[in-house]
């Protein structure tokens, strides 16, 4: 049975769900992003300890689905419906009016725009969702550039600068149940892109094409889109 979990909405979150840039691009903006250097968190092995039972809770969940809050770095908000099959596999609806698609299928992540018929690609293993759709997140690892331990929040910064560049990935935890409630993306200029997640549903089976990546649609190399 998919376990159900209910999270509050801020009430600034309801006034408005409009495209962010033009449609929702501000993700697929910053997922090109990623991290730099090594930080060590100070919390002492007990808190790691803690911070990785969270992690793990995470690992074992492998497919969820349900509702986002998108936050723009200038304020722009947008919402819709998501899906995650970990690992590798994610797909992002944008409510109407937006026509934006965002689709990874394991290898490739791809960012469309129905209305104007026009896909863009790249691959998964240079952005940072491919940290929040690892099989395993593991605290040891050099990816993981800080933890933070607070009474109501756990979060995870993640990031590699020799595969990423200058961008990190936060994972933030509700530290009682361990249940995932948002993922901030910084990109290389500093800005923030912020996804709450919310009617939250795991262990859900999903159809064979829900992340199925239109790739006869991609434009070939170019640079220029397929405006058909």
């Amino acid at each position: 049975m998919a376990k159900q979990i209910h999270t509050s909405v801020p009430d600034r979150t309801q006034t408005s769900r409009r495209a962010l840039l033009g449609g929702g691009l501000g993700l697929g903006l910053s997922v090109m992003a990623a991290a730099s250097g090594l930080l060590v968190s100070a919390s002492g092995a007990r808190a790691s300890d803690a911070a990785q039972r969270v992690a793990d809770h995470f690992s074992s969940v492998k497919t969820m689905t349900g509702e986002f809050i998108q936050f723009g770095p200038n304020g722009e908000q947008t919402g819709g419906k998501f899906f995650i099959d970990r690992p590798g596999k994610l797909r992002f609806n944008y409510e109407p009016p937006s026509a934006v698609r965002v689709i990874a299928d394991g290898k490739s992540v791809v960012i469309g725009n129905r209305k104007l018929r026009t896909w863009d690609l790249y691959p998964l293993n240079k952005t940072p969702l491919k940290l929040l759709l690892a099989d395993r997140i593991d605290l040891s690892a050099k990816m993981v550039r800080d933890v933070r331990e607070e009474p109501d929040l756990t979060t995870i910064v993640l990031g590699n600068k020799s595969i990423f560049g200058d961008s990190t990935i936060s994972l933030m935890f509700d530290p009682k149940s361990f249940e995932l409630r948002q993922w901030t993306i910084r990109d290389a200029q500093g800005k923030d892109t912020s996804v709450m997640i919310f009617n939250v549903q795991t262990g859900v089976e999903f159809a064979s094409n829900v992340f199925k990546v239109p790739y006869d649609q991609v434009p070939k190399r170019r640079g220029a889109g397929d405006n058909r």
